[in-house]
């Protein structure tokens, strides 16, 4: 009923929504004869911030066209490589006319993105995949809006997403280079051990950001509320049915709004001044700040509904029974044994401030991954950043890109100098 009442009341909003935009408008036309009369800038202020407190968010747009590959502007198309019913695997397919910037692009190393299927779309990412495509020929999965997938497509467990993620890496190739951010770190590293249990070639890297492996390492205020919950609470506090207007009508999920409403109350003050400072560049006309504001509520504000199964599976697997680190998960029968993980090097991130992975969850990876040999584990401190920060914005690109860049290219040097030996020798 909540869900409902939710949609019914987002109908509601919308027309006020829109004539709050087009007020706006009026008030800040220079043709308009309002935008002439006293106070109209912080009349205009006003009905706009009213307007993006009202409106409805869809998800955003990648919108990557090009990048620049030794110097060379290259254009960038959005492709999708497989297409599943709860995830689609993009790949962003370079294209250039420059001899010297293809043959440059032809040796780089395959990355495959796997991005996080906890609240926000694909598109927060959007920051790394630039970065990466500079040096890298980039695939991220996209996880689908549960709300959009039919019924009849049946549930989506914890154990599904495992089995999406070797999916992927087998059709990329064995040459890939893996990276998760958050959430994904778990299933990756499961599904990487798995791969290694059964004789399967495993990707040469792993890097994991900001993830919670060991979530009982320095809990956070997110990890305190999945471990001091019961498991049954979950299903009945936070868990609805799909409304009959959208195509997954039916569908039990955990609503996207849910998740924003919790996103936002744990920062309240930091929102409330961030959107108190749009209304005062507003009305001071500082376009930039006042922009930059638009882009980044326009994508936090973006959220997704996530199928129940694959969230009571996460909080009951990762959160309480801690059944990774324990030793005794097993996706669909198979027991997941980190430790025969032993030619893929491993990288793992954590950031200083990071309010939602505690200091030492990530790095826990380690501990667990005792196949692959000390020389090539590695960990990496990020001084000053969040959770964001790790991925996104000015410490992303400037202190972690650089890390990850020069890791994945050491031992995509090291396998293929190892296949020009081996082919010398024969």
């Amino acid at each position: 009923m909540l869900y409902q009442l939710y949609e019914t009341q987002r109908a509601l909003m919308a027309p006020f929504s829109e004539f709050a935009s087009a007020s706006a408008k009026l008030y800040n036309h220079p043709l308009s004869p309002f935008a002439h009369t006293p106070m109209a800038q912080r009349v205009s202020a006003g009905f706009d911030l009213l307007h993006r407190l009202a409106k409805e968010y869809e998800k955003p747009e990648f919108g990557i066209t090009h990048a620049s590959v030794d110097g060379v502007e290259i254009a960038v198309q959005e492709q999708v490589a497989i297409e599943k019913p709860f995830c689609r695997l993009l790949r962003f397919k370079r294209f250039s006319d420059d001899s010297g910037a293809l043959a440059t692009m032809k040796g780089q190393p395959k990355v495959l993105v796997v991005a996080p299927l906890s609240g926000h779309h694909s598109t927060l990412l959007r920051d790394t995949v630039k970065s990466l495509l500079c040096d890298h020929k980039v695939f991220i999965t996209d996880w689908t809006d549960a709300r959009m997938v039919p019924l009849a497509e049946g549930p989506f467990h914890l154990d599904d997403y495992v089995a999406y993620v070797q999916e992927f890496i087998r059709h990329i190739g064995p040459d890939v280079h893996v990276i998760s951010v958050c959430q994904p770190t778990v299933p990756v590293l499961a599904a990487v051990s798995l791969m290694a249990s059964a004789g399967e070639p495993t990707p040469r890297t792993m890097t994991m950001m900001g993830g919670p492996i060991d979530a009982r390492r320095s809990p956070t205020a997110v990890n305190n509320l999945a471990m001091n919950k019961s498991h049954s609470w979950f299903e009945t506090n936070v868990i609805y049915r799909v409304p009959p207007n959208f195509p997954g009508s039916g569908r039990a999920v955990y609503p996207g709004f849910m998740q924003h409403t919790g996103f936002v109350a744990m920062n309240p003050d930091r929102h409330m001044t961030s959107h108190y400072d749009y209304f005062r560049d507003l009305i001071r006309g500082d376009d930039d700040s006042a922009e930059a504001h638009r882009q980044f509520y326009d994508e936090y504000n973006a959220v997704l509904d996530m199928p129940a199964e694959y969230y009571l599976d996460t909080i009951k697997t990762v959160f309480q029974d801690f059944a990774l680190v324990n030793g005794t998960w097993h996706v669909k029968g198979e027991l997941v044994r980190p430790q025969d993980i032993t030619t893929t090097a491993l990288l793992t991130i954590e950031g200083e401030l990071d309010d939602i992975s505690g200091a030492g969850q990530t790095r826990a990876a380690h501990d667990l991954c005792s196949g692959i040999p000390k020389a090539r584990q590695f960990h990496y401190d990020v001084a000053g950043a969040g959770h964001y920060g790790i991925f996104s914005g000015r410490r992303w690109r400037e202190m972690v890109y650089p890390e990850v860049k020069a890791f994945i290219a050491k031992y995509n040097k090291t396998a293929a100098d190892s296949r020009k030996q081996a082919a010398a020798a024969a």
